[in-house]
Parts: structure tokens; C-alpha cells; sequence
């Protein structure tokens, strides 16, 4: 059975790519970097949980202190100029196709378990997706044979060290769930929340999805936490809130603390440095409005609609 083999085995693959790039070209920590990432990918889960460390280690290191800049120039605004006249609307075609068959394949491959893992069946549709726009850009525009990796490197030189955070920060929710910290923010909470009152309840489980994101620049890392703290024993269970909504519309108030926060440093101080923007925060003050306009909204609709 098609699960998360197929997403690993892809992205462990390109860093591999991108490892033997940058080694043959004598960049030893960018190559040391995406290898050592290329072997969490491919053979973390033969590891062990000290050898996993150990990688894990290795990787921060190798990131921290030895990223180099790109090494490979992006295209000259002429270049691209000339691309945009000869090709026209056909640049956004690979990029439309991504999201395109991520939704066809998330239905497809639901409906026949025996092929792929339903729990998986969005992540295995997406690194198809991923894979069919490569060879549909491949096809429309016949760039060299070593086109992806190149730009691909100079992507993944150009992002540093913020390329590693979703991955460690998703972990470190996991790690905090383990540890106990969201029953321990239950007992905190649950003392300061009167016991049949769901205001206060979904204003706390928002709100604390938002600012745990904003501390820890991930959902993924709050989402657990929260969870386990308020969302399962006070939304779900004692208001009989829908298990799906409470989950979904958590993760969305958590996703309006990632706009809001230096720490997502991949979404809003990456992008900064890739346009050269005189403003380290210009992303975050773009998006600050929305994000709290959208948390408003979120919170309205999570109390509104996600109990009987």
C-alpha cells in the first residue's frame, strides 16, 4: 500500500540530487546539509531514535553555520521578460496543475484503500502532483536535462537554513505532546475557565493557537498542545463540539499566528531576502491585516458552527 513512502522516497531523492550538486561543485556544507537531510528522508526510520538525533544534530549544525549563498544566478529580469512573451499564459500551467490533481487524486485515491493509505491519500496525492508538473514544465518549455536541479539548488541555497524549520518545529509539538505539556496547560487553564462557559473556552483555544504559533513560528507545533489542553477535553468533550470543525478551524487560527510571526522565518523572512526588500518585516505588516480580519472570522465561525 501507496503511503507516506512515496512522499518521503521524492523528497528524499531531490536533496540526494541536490546533495551530489553542490558536493561535485566542491559546496561542502550545502552538500553536507541536503545529504544529511536526504538520509532523514530516505532511511530515518531505520535509524533509531539516537541515530535520528544524532542526524537531526548534524543537520542544525551543517545549516547554521556552513550555508552558502546561491552559487547559481537567477535568471536577469531580460531573460524572463523574453520567457513571459514567448510562452504567455502557459508559465502558470505547471503551477496550476499542483493543486489540480492534489484534489482529483485526494478523491481518487480514497476510493480505492487497497492502492493507497485514506490517511495519506492528500500527501501521496500531492508529491504526484509535484512530480507530473515537473514533467509537464519538462514538456511545454524543453529546458536542459539539469534545469530542476539547478534551480532547484539555488532555491533551496537561497532559503538557508529556514528550509529545516517546518520539519523541527513540527517535531517539537510532538516532542511537547509527549512530554505532557497540554494536560499540564489544562490543569492552568481549566482553572481560570468556568467549567459550563464556551466563550472563554474557544476564545483561549484560538487564541492560544494563535500566539503558540507566533512563539514557535509552526501550527503543527501549537496544534498538539492545544489540543490536548483545551480543544479535546473542554470543546469536544465537554461542549460535544465536532471533533473535525474544533481540529480544522484550530489549525486555521493557528495558521493567522504563521502571518503574523519572524519565526516562520521560511513563509515571511525568506521571501524578504529572495525580492531584496528594504523592510526585514514588510511581509508580516502585508499580511498582518488579513490575518486578524481572518482570525475574527475563524473564531466567529468556529463558536457559531462547530456546536450542536
Amino acid at each position: 500500500m501507496i503511503g507516506t513512502n512515496l512522499p518521503y522516497t521524492a523528497a528524499g531523492a531531490m536533496f540526494a540530487a541536490f546533495a551530489v550538486w553542490s558536493l561535485a561543485r566542491r559546496r561542502w556544507p550545502n552538500g553536507v546539509t541536503w545529504g544529511l537531510l536526504a538520509v532523514s528522508f530516505l532511511g530515518g526510520d531505520r535509524l533509531g531514535d539516537v541515530g535520528n538525533g544524532i542526524l537531526v544534530l548534524g543537520i542544525v549544525v551543517a545549516a547554521t553555520f556552513g550555508l552558502r549563498p546561491p552559487s547559481v544566478p537567477a535568471a536577469g529580469g531580460e531573460i524572463r521578460a523574453l520567457s513571459a512573451v514567448r510562452y504567455g499564459n502557459r508559465l502558470f500551467l505547471p503551477a496550476l496543475a499542483v493543486p489540480a490533481i492534489t484534489l482529483g487524486g485526494t478523491f481518487l485515491f480514497k476510493a480505492v484503500p487497497t492502492l493507497v493509505d485514506p490517511k495519506q491519500a492528500t500527501l501521496v496525492a500531492l508529491t504526484v502532483a509535484a512530480l507530473a508538473a515537473l514533467g509537464l514544465a519538462a514538456w511545454l518549455f524543453r529546458p536542459p536535462a539539469s534545469a530542476p536541479i539547478e534551480e532547484g539548488v539555488r532555491l533551496m541555497d537561497a532559503v538557508g537554513w529556514a528550509a529545516i524549520l517546518p520539519q523541527m518545529l513540527a517535531a517539537l509539538g510532538a516532542l511537547f505532546a509527549a512530554a505532557g505539556l497540554g494536560e499540564t496547560m489544562s490543569g492552568l487553564l481549566g482553572a481560570l475557565i468556568p467549567g459550563q462557559s464556551l466563550i472563554p473556552a474557544v476564545l483561549v483555544y484560538a487564541g492560544g493557537m494563535a500566539l503558540l504559533t507566533i512563539a514557535m513560528g509552526n501550527a503543527f507545533a501549537a496544534f498538539p498542545v492545544m489540543m490536548a489542553a483545551i480543544g479535546l477535553p473542554l470543546l469536544i468533550h465537554a461542549h460535544n463540539g465536532h471533533p473535525a470543525a474544533v481540529a480544522s478551524l484550530g489549525m486555521l487560527a493557528g495558521f493567522c499566528g504563521t502571518l503574523l510571526t519572524p519565526m516562520a522565518a521560511n513563509f515571511n523572512i525568506v521571501p524578504v531576502g529572495l525580492l531584496n526588500l528594504s523592510d526585514r518585516y514588510a511581509v508580516i505588516r502585508a499580511q498582518a491585516p488579513t490575518a486578524i480580519l481572518v482570525w475574527i472570522a475563524n473564531l466567529a465561525i468556529l463558536y457559531l458552527l462547530a456546536f450542536p
